[in-house]
């Protein structure tokens, strides 16, 4: 070998004392990636303005102001990710999860095996003829599944003959338009001037009062307030009192109720709540009714549970698509409580089935899930299906405000 080449060899197998040190990212296992740092980029949606919790925000001028008036889809983007981040929600979340006993563990766990028994079993196969066997088993349970299958479509069909012979609701009562001194009474109560603090109506039983400004949050784009949800729901009890033929039996809780019975100092709180209902107060006892309505508030959103105490099943209605199965255990714990100490009575919740409805009315922006739970609520106290949508909603905010201004459900 010569003295160049012996050379050159060396410069090949040696990196110069001086040499530029080479760039942390082709250090192999060093390198960083952007999901791993968790820096890949998120969906921007604005922060959840200080007013929003007053009675008095208005969701479709904020909307209108930020994206301005032709944005395509009325702001339920931006309600949804404010629901989703909602601390509120979180908290109420995990309070119902911890009194139920199940929370969820804060780490995810994977079990990893041992290469070596893999290896094992790899060397030890079985006979190809048992392979073959058992795999030919496996369609004998698939058969099974597809039988299952078969007969709850079947059933599924019945119901649906069952439905189609039955006679059609009458819903005209329901969008029934507004008369033009009714139309006057409406619009004068949302946009005429005036102190905004002036009471427009008063319950005298629950001593509820909606001023003005509360009557506001029923103008299109509004979140509606505890006070005129509140007042609805009276009116709801006295028309089912006042035609008692025409509607089902029911019980109306007002939107304290159910973050008082499940968000107390220690999670759920029968006790909490356990005077609300005494016979004394109600003249009757939950166990005789049909169903019972409760609102629940997830700081921004509303959302209802209703218990069927005549077919003994829970459901949970949200207007976003959503669904809370803490909600109907929780409820489910309370039902028993509340029977055992008024009725003296035991009722195993256990048997009861946690209802999903494959089909309810959504909405399409992000201001009117209020309205829409009040809707779950009248159509339900009257034994009908859910046949509205969104298109319905200004039109009910419209009836609302009069049904409230007259003190009467119709």
């Amino acid at each position: 070998m010569t003295a160049a080449a012996a050379d050159v060899l060396l410069n090949r197998r040696k990196r110069h004392l001086d040499a530029t040190p080479l760039p942390r990212h082709f250090h192999g296992p060093q390198r960083h990636s952007r999901l791993r740092l968790g820096l890949q980029p998120r969906a921007f949606f604005p922060p959840l303005p200080p007013e929003a919790k007053s009675f008095a925000f208005d969701m479709g001028n904020f909307v209108s102001g930020l994206f301005g008036d032709g944005h395509k889809d009325g702001g339920l983007g931006v309600y949804r990710g404010w629901v989703g981040a909602s601390r509120d929600a979180r908290d109420l979340t995990v309070a119902t999860k911890e009194a139920a006993g199940e929370a969820p563990h804060l780490v995810s766990r994977r079990r990893v095996g041992d290469p070596r028994k893999a290896t094992l079993a790899a060397v030890k196969r079985k006979p190809f003829y048992k392979e073959a066997y058992e795999a030919t088993r496996k369609f004998d349970r698939r058969l099974e599944e597809l039988g299952s299958e078969v007969r709850l479509e079947e059933e599924k069909l019945a119901q649906l003959r069952k439905s189609a012979k039955a006679p059609k609701e009458d819903l005209s009562e329901l969008f029934e338009p507004l008369t033009a001194e009714e139309e006057n009474e409406v619009q004068a109560c949302l946009y005429s001037g005036g102190p905004s603090s002036k009471v427009l109506v008063l319950h005298e039983s629950s001593n509820i009062e909606v001023s003005k400004e509360k009557f506001r949050c029923l103008r299109p784009g509004g979140w509606l307030n505890d006070e005129v949800i509140n007042l609805y729901l009276e009116l709801l009890k006295e028309r089912e009192k006042r035609e008692p033929k025409r509607f089902l039996k029911c019980h109306f809780f007002n939107t304290f109720f159910y973050k008082k019975l499940a968000c107390g100092k220690n999670g759920y709180d029968y006790k909490a709540v356990k005077r609300w209902t005494t016979r004394r107060k109600l003249g009757y006892e939950l166990i005789e009714c049909d169903k019972i309505f409760v609102p629940v508030h997830k700081d921004i959103h509303w959302c209802l549970a209703i218990i069927n105490m005549k077919e003994n099943t829970f459901q949970y209605l949200d207007s976003l698509g959503g669904m809370d199965h803490n909600v109907p255990r929780i409820l489910a714990r309370y039902i028993a409580e509340e029977v055992k100490d008024k009725s003296n009575k035991v009722i195993d919740t256990s048997s009861w089935h946690e209802e999903l409805v494959d089909y309810i009315p959504l909405q399409q922006n992000g201001w009117d899930c209020g309205m829409f739970m009040l809707k779950y609520i009248d159509f339900h106290s009257r034994g009908l299906s859910l046949s509205f949508n969104q298109e319905h909603m200004e039109y009910f905010r419209r009836r609302t405000a009069k049904e409230i201004l007259r003190l009467r459900a119709d």
